[in-house]
């Protein structure tokens, strides 16, 4: 499969990427303020005590969680969701986390076992997401992790003030309230931990090797690369309508389920594949939007699809419409794209390109698929046939 040509890239230095980089910067900050004598480099030890140095250490920690939240907010809001926001997010969460439990154990605050469980979590789903994206699969986030990372950063912050608030030996600890509920916190953000290692095995459980793989069947029908859709051939509109509208249920069902966003770029559908998402109640939360580019020079100036492109191998190609979804993607800052082009007739046939003649492009920030059709039908039924083959693109990637 030949690749698009590249589109023009993405600004990387946005407010909320910015921020992420400065949440970066600030680790060795805060483990400077929970672990160097800085009061008896600069004279202040008989006013700073240690317990003084770790309610500082905490309120450090906050802050730096605090802007975790805060690039999120400005990168939706703003429409600014970039791959490498993507990447650097997650990563400076994990280099935060890390630091500051690796200075607990260093301050015989927090046993090394906690800590193992933690980090070797991390090293198993960050490996398990790197096998997935070299298969073309993104394996989403969900709700179980967002718990695991709040409740570790809770806990974090109550074992660094843990040992300023107890008074007495450690046998006399479990009279001691806070004491108990850190701990209590902690073993929770342990449970989830796991829990949530648990759910991302399971996810990859194909691409480790404990399930079969389903085979994807995709025959060539005919000399010049078309297959006609056996799913939806020979179904009245009634029928097909029925079919898109179950599809756009379970599209939408799976992505929130996944905490994923889908976003279109339509040309010979015009929207039908945005209206059949929208719909559905609570598509608000997956769908940012969608672009409907029937005429090239919208395909050029919004989804940035290179001329060149359109002009070597035209509006109906492979290319075109993997530039498409790549483009309403960046556009969007959704998880998953996908971009239909066509000939839906009953006038319009080209050299090759008979009417009925669908490219479906899908796009991820790892993975990117053009599926080429030859639906059978009228003008409708042809383009109810691409919304259907849209819809069931998207679900196969969830």
């Amino acid at each position: 499969m030949d690749s698009p040509q590249a589109l023009p890239p993405q600004r990387i230095w946005t407010p909320s990427n910015v921020i992420t980089v400065i949440r970066i910067l600030l680790v060795p900050v805060f483990i400077a303020v929970l672990l160097a004598p800085w009061p008896e480099w600069f004279g202040l030890a008989d006013m700073i005590s240690n317990d003084h140095k770790r309610y500082l250490a905490a309120a450090v920690f906050v802050l730096i969680s605090a802007t975790d939240w805060l690039d999120g907010y400005l990168a939706r809001s703003r429409n600014e969701v970039t791959d490498f926001g993507k990447f650097m997010d997650p990563l400076a969460d994990k280099i935060l986390v890390s630091a500051a439990l690796i200075c607990l154990v260093e301050l015989d605050t927090l046993p090394s076992w906690v800590v193992l469980i933690i980090l070797t979590r991390e090293f198993i789903v960050s490996g398990v997401r790197m096998m997935a994206a070299t298969k073309g699969v993104v394996i989403a986030a969900n709700m179980i992790g967002k718990f695991k990372t709040v409740f570790q950063m809770v806990a974090i912050v109550m074992f660094t003030l843990k040992d300023t608030h107890m008074v007495g030996a450690p046998n006399e600890a479990l009279s001691d309230a806070f004491w108990c509920v850190s701990w209590v916190v902690m073993l929770i953000a342990l449970g989830l931990t796991i829990a949530s290692l648990v759910y991302y095995l399971m996810e990859a459980r194909e691409i480790l090797g404990f399930k079969p793989r389903s085979q994807a069947s995709s025959p060539a029908s005919s000399d010049t690369g078309l297959r006609s859709d056996q799913s939806t051939a020979g179904l009245a509109s009634e029928e097909l309508a029925q079919l898109v509208s179950s599809l756009a249920c379970a599209v939408v069902e799976k992505a929130t389920a996944c905490n994923a966003t889908i976003s279109c770029a339509e040309s010979l559908t015009g929207g039908m594949i945005g209206q059949s998402i929208t719909s559905v109640s609570g598509s608000s939360t997956v769908f940012p939007g969608g672009v409907v580019s029937y005429a090239e020079r919208i395909k050029c100036n919004v989804l940035e699809v290179p001329t060149q492109v359109l002009d070597a191998d035209g509006a109906v190609s492979e290319q075109t419409a993997l530039a498409m979804a790549e483009g309403v993607r960046r556009l969007m800052g959704s998880d998953i794209a996908v971009s239909a082009t066509g000939i839906a007739g009953p006038t319009g046939e080209e050299p090759g390109k008979p009417v009925g003649t669908v490219w479906i492009g899908l796009s991820t920030a790892n993975h990117a698929e053009a599926s080429l059709s030859l639906f059978k039908g009228n003008r409708d039924e042809v383009r109810l046939q691409a919304t259907a083959q849209a819809l069931e693109m998207i679900l196969k990637v969830l």
